[in-house]
This record gives C-alpha cells, structure tokens and sequence, in this order.
C-alpha cells in the first residue's frame, strides 16, 4: 500500500495545483498589430491534458504568417509553437510526463491512433491543429482568458506565455539535461529543415543539393544535407548577408538571384551540368516553389517543399516538369513521427551529432517580443 501511495504522489502533487495561474503572455489581438504583453488566466489542464511553464521559445516564420493573414487564424490568439518547459501540473489519466518533467511541445501531435499515425509512410497527427483554424482544445474550448475574453490556441501549442496547455499527445518528454533555451528548436525549425532532409528527401551520400531560404530552417536543411553526406551543397537567398552562415553550416556554394540575368532553375541547371539531384523550397513562396521543382534533374530530381505556402494562392507550372520524372513532395515537421522522433533528437544533439548555436542569433525577454519579429523580418 505504501509503495503504490509512493507512486501516486506525482499525481496526488498535480491535483493540488489544479488551479488557474495568472501570467504574462504576448496577445496578438487583431492581425497586422504588435503583440501586447498582458496578463492571462491560464485554466487547469483537463483529462489528459498537461500546463506547461515555457522556460524558452523560438520564433517562426510561421507566427509571422498569422500576422500578416498570410495563415488565417481566429484571433485574439497567443502564437507560439517552437518551445520547450516545465511540466506545471497534469489533468486526469495523463501517463507520459508528470510535474518536473522537461518537454518540448508539438505541433504536430502524435496520437498513435489514426491512420497517419499507425502507417509508416505518414506523420501529420489528426489531432493537429494545422490547417483546421480552429484555434480550440479538443474539446472545443480555450484554456486562456484576457480581460474576460477567450483567447484562442495556436496549432495546440501557443508558446509565446509563461505556463500553457496541450494535449498529452502534444508533448514530448525529453533528456532532463537537456539545455531548454537551445533545444527548443527542436520543436519546429530545426527538426523540419533536419528532417526534410533526411526523412523526407532521404538525401544521398554524394548528392547535389539546392537550399532556397536560409533563414533558420533553411540552415537546418543545409545541416542535414551534410550529416546525408551531400557532395555540393548550393544556398540560394536574395540576401547575401546569410552566406557565410550557410557556408559554416555546410553550404559549398551559395548564389544570390539578383546577381543573374536569367531565372535562377536555369542558373543551377548549368551549375549543376543537368540539374540537382535534390531541392529544398524554405521561403514559402509559390515562384520558388516552381522554380526550386524546375532546377532538379528532369528524370530523377526530388523536390521538396518546407516553406509554408501562403493562404489562398494558386501554383501554375509546366506539367512537363512532372511527366519527365521528377517528384514533388511536401513536408511537415521534416517527416518525423513528433512523440517518436524529437526525444531521440534531443539524445542526438546531447551527443553532439549536430549544432544548434550557429541557428540562434538574439536572446530577448518576452517583453521584447515585437523587437524579435522586427529582426526576422529584416533577415537577421
């Protein structure tokens, strides 16, 4: 009796801080504003549900797009997806994590249960929140209140506040050594462009490679091209100030398209002697996209979308592009199985199989949230 009340208690714990927690949190409240630094009610977590106290959190392009409408979103809403904390407290049946345990949230869930789920080939969780905008709990409501108001969830995670709510199945526990304010990118930008790489790619020893967008994910592509053992690694960005990062991370060659009187597929294609045997779009923009297809090698060339594509915009290419033999694919979260695959990174990044120092650029309280967006915006 005694050793099963012993094994209770982590629980019995979570019960008695089952209560509201007010703190600071950056409400977005209508789009194209800045953040507002309020205080929120956070609620308990409800059966299987988990709080967590966001100790770091990365910020996206992704969050950006909600600003700018370019993903549409109910607001007001707390943004936020790459992070990783603290387990507060735990609702009813939750089995996988209890209160001290360091997490990293996720946005793309891992149920174990639906179709994506129990088949090898997929990853996208039903359970995620992308593409659906709702902006809810399952159950259909928000943990989050602001002077009487609900404030709506950000693809089940909303990291940009101090304690937060997500789904058991939204959470991954990790290595309890593991440095949060580094380690959170695995949450989104770093594991994505890794796993485009890897997982969606599936990059060969001795591969030609092109990278469009070295932002953090791009960089992260061009991390995993060279862990693949790509032979040639071209970093394509109309900002030449990125360059030398790429090249520290692994980029061969990188080239700006303003510096070409001709489309920049045509360029790689004679760089390349026939094209590239593997391309990676990190933008999220419908012309390099097309282009980012058009530059692989026209009979066995893989293209590979990352970049979010902007809402409600249409691509028109060549179907020729197609017939030839190439293939385009899209990825989500780099492929990898979230609840699976981001302990083990951790576990990777902890044996130093890979670096994320070079991927963090500024250190800024949340009060200084919109000092952040204005640096992503201007690419630095």
């Amino acid at each position: 009796l005694c050793g099963d009340l012993k094994m209770q208690l982590p629980f019995l714990f979570s019960l008695l801080c089952l209560q509201v927690i007010k703190c600071k949190a950056a409400v977005l409240w209508e789009a194209n504003k800045p953040f507002s630094i309020e205080e929120v009610e956070v609620a308990p977590p409800k059966e299987h549900e988990v709080r967590v106290k966001i100790m770091a959190t990365g910020i996206c392009r992704s969050d950006d797009h909600v600003i700018t409408g370019a993903m549409v979103m109910p607001f007001p809403i707390i943004l936020g997806h790459e992070a990783a904390g603290v387990v507060e407290s735990v609702g009813q049946g939750v089995t996988a994590v209890k209160p001290g345990d360091k997490v990293i949230p996720l946005f793309v869930p891992q149920c174990g249960e639906c179709k994506n789920c129990l088949n090898t080939k997929g990853n996208l969780c039903i359970k995620t929140d992308l593409g659906s905008s709702a902006g809810l709990m399952s159950d259909g409501t928000t943990r989050f209140t602001c002077k009487g108001k609900p404030i709506y969830h950000f693809l089940g995670t909303s990291t940009f506040t101090e304690y937060t709510v997500l789904h058991e199945s939204a959470v991954a526990k990790i290595d309890p050594a593991a440095p949060l304010e580094k380690v959170c990118l695995i949450g989104c930008g770093f594991s994505t462009g890794y796993g485009a790489a890897l997982q969606t790619a599936k990059v060969e020893p001795g591969s030609t490679c092109a990278v469009f967008g070295l932002g953090g994910v791009g960089l992260s592509v061009i991390i995993g091209c060279k862990v693949a053992g790509a032979s040639r690694i071209i970093a394509v960005d109309i900002n030449s100030d990125k360059f030398a990062k790429a090249k520290e991370l692994g980029a061969t060659d990188c080239i700006n398209p303003k510096d070409f009187n001709k489309p920049i597929h045509e360029v790689l294609i004679e760089m390349t002697g026939g094209g590239v045997d593997y391309s990676f779009e990190v933008i999220g923009r419908t012309d390099t996209m097309t282009a980012a297809l058009a530059c692989c090698q026209f009979n066995y060339g893989v293209s590979v979308i990352v970049g979010v594509p902007p809402a409600a915009q249409k691509i028109t290419f060549d179907p020729l592009l197609l017939f030839t033999g190439r293939s385009w694919k899209g990825s989500v979260f780099g492929g990898w199985k979230s609840k699976d695959a981001v302990p083990k990174l951790v576990a990777d990044f902890m044996k130093k199989k890979f670096v994320l120092d070079p991927l963090i650029t500024h250190t800024l309280p949340l009060t200084k949230i919109n000092e952040g967006f204005d640096l992503l915006r201007t690419g630095k």
